[in-house]
C-alpha cells in the first residue's frame, strides 16, 4: 500500500524507516512535546511495535514512514490508530524531523491520512490529540480542519513535568 501527493509519498514502516524513529524518539527536542525522550532499547521496541502486520480490525497503530519522492529522503512518520471500531474513530499522530518543518510535508502526509481515513476505511472520526505548548502541530491540526474540542489539564507526564493536552477532531459530516 502506499499512499502519495505531488511531492510525498506514504508507505507502512520497513526497516529503511528505522533510523529516523530512532533518532527522532531519542531527541529532548522533538520529544519535548510528546513523551519523554525513549532511549535506544525502547525506541526500537516501540519501532517493531509499530511495524507489526495491520488490518483494518487491528487495535494497533498503522504506521507510515513518510518519504520526499524528488529526493527519497525520509521526512519522518504518520500513522493512524483505530481507537473504536463500533463508533469507527481512528486516532492520528505524527513526528517530522527539524530540517523538513515548515515547508508544508506535514500538512501533505495529514491530508492524505484524512482521505484514507474517510474515503478508504470509511471511519466517522479523525481525532488528535497535542500537547497545548506545541504550536507547530496545533496549528498543523487547525489547518487540515480538525476542531479544538477540548483541553485535558495536566493530562500527560513529559520530563516529569504534567502537560496540557489538546484534543482535536474532524468528523465525516464536517468534510
Amino acid at each position: 500500500m502506499e499512499l502519495s501527493s505531488d511531492r510525498i509519498k506514504l508507505t507502512p514502516f520497513d526497516l529503511s524507516d528505522f533510523d529516523l524513529f530512532v533518532e527522532l524518539s531519542m531527541c529532548p527536542k522533538m520529544m519535548a512535546f510528546v513523551y519523554s525522550p525513549f532511549t535506544r532499547e525502547q525506541a526500537t521496541a516501540a519501532f517493531e511495535a509499530k511495524c507489526r502486520p495491520w488490518t483494518p480490525e487491528s487495535d494497533t497503530w498503522l504506521s507510515f514512514g513518510i518519504t520526499e519522492l524528488s529526493s527519497g529522503e525520509k521526512l519522518g512518520s504518520i500513522g493512524i490508530k483505530i481507537t473504536d471500531h463500533d463508533a469507527k474513530i481512528a486516532e492520528t499522530g505524527f513526528m517530522i524531523k527539524p530540517a523538513a518543518q515548515g515547508k508544508g510535508f506535514a500538512f501533505e502526509a495529514l491530508t492524505l491520512i484524512k482521505a484514507y481515513v474517510f474515503e478508504h476505511l470509511k471511519l466517522n472520526k479523525l481525532t488528535a490529540t497535542c500537547a497545548a505548548g506545541n504550536v507547530g502541530s496545533y496549528k498543523l491540526l487547525e489547518k487540515a480542519g480538525l476542531l479544538r474540542e477540548g483541553c485535558l489539564k495536566q493530562n500527560t507526564l513529559i520530563n516529569n513535568r504534567h502537560v496540557d493536552d489538546y484534543l482535536y477532531g474532524l468528523c465525516r459530516s464536517d468534510l
